[in-house]
């Protein structure tokens, strides 16, 4: 069995933490909260304008958010270079599908459950812009050599049918300070991925190298 030992819990917060009742969750979130001014409301254009576009083009990086028939929510990073993501209309996005490790978890969501929610980030900015809408499976020989990188087609795009579409402020970023470099942490603080899944998965560490070497070579040849 993999190990389930989390460590050491965090000091002073409790293992069992008491949760509200729907009615006691529902007070928090209509009456405790704040009401969110109407500008924060009317942000959502609901559509791509030439800012949006623009932030899209100039993104390398976003997140994918989908769930399955139950519910069940997986999130994943998507990353190319600039503009990988393009943009056919007001209320259209196509997302190439780069080769991963084959789970193809977003990909099986969507055959049960279209809604997605995407978060584009830009390195150094603060600011994202976020859509929800939902997404469908496409193989259109007019896409996909469009959507080519390093000379390879995409084995599928992903089609989203804009339905919210808005920028969001940099408070988080402020908050973490994800793009100071005086805030980067030291890689040498956690073991590689290699290591790591190789203890959840009790292979035999001195296997460990052997693990390292194939990853590697795989981020060579498979990137695209």
């Amino acid at each position: 069995m993999p190990d389930t030992n989390v460590g050491p819990l965090a000091e002073g917060l409790p293992s069992d933490p008491e949760l509200l009742d729907e009615a006691g969750a529902r007070h928090l979130v209509e009456s405790i909260y704040p009401q969110p001014s109407p500008g924060v409301l009317a942000k959502d254009i609901g559509r791509i304008d030439r800012h949006i576009r623009r932030f899209i083009e100039m993104s390398p990086f976003c997140c994918l958010a989908t769930s399955d028939k139950q519910g069940r929510l997986d999130v994943t990073p998507r990353g190319d270079k600039p503009g990988f993501v393009k943009v056919l209309d007001e209320k259209t996005l196509v997302l190439p599908d780069r080769p991963g490790n084959n789970r193809l978890d977003s990909l099986r969501n969507i055959l049960s459950h279209p809604e997605v929610g995407m978060l584009f980030l830009i390195p150094g900015f603060e600011e994202t812009v976020r859509i929800n809408g939902t997404a469908r499976l496409s193989v259109d020989p007019r896409l996909l050599p469009a959507m080519a990188a390093e000379g390879k087609n995409p084995r599928s795009v992903m089609v989203v049918k804009v339905r919210e579409a808005y920028l969001h402020c940099a408070k988080a970023f402020r908050r973490s300070r994800l793009w100071d470099p005086a805030a980067q942490v030291e890689r040498s603080l956690l073991p590689s991925l290699s290591v790591m899944i190789g203890e959840q998965l009790k292979l035999p560490p001195e296997q460990n190298a052997e693990r390292e070497q194939r990853l590697e070579e795989a981020y060579r040849k498979t990137l695209w």
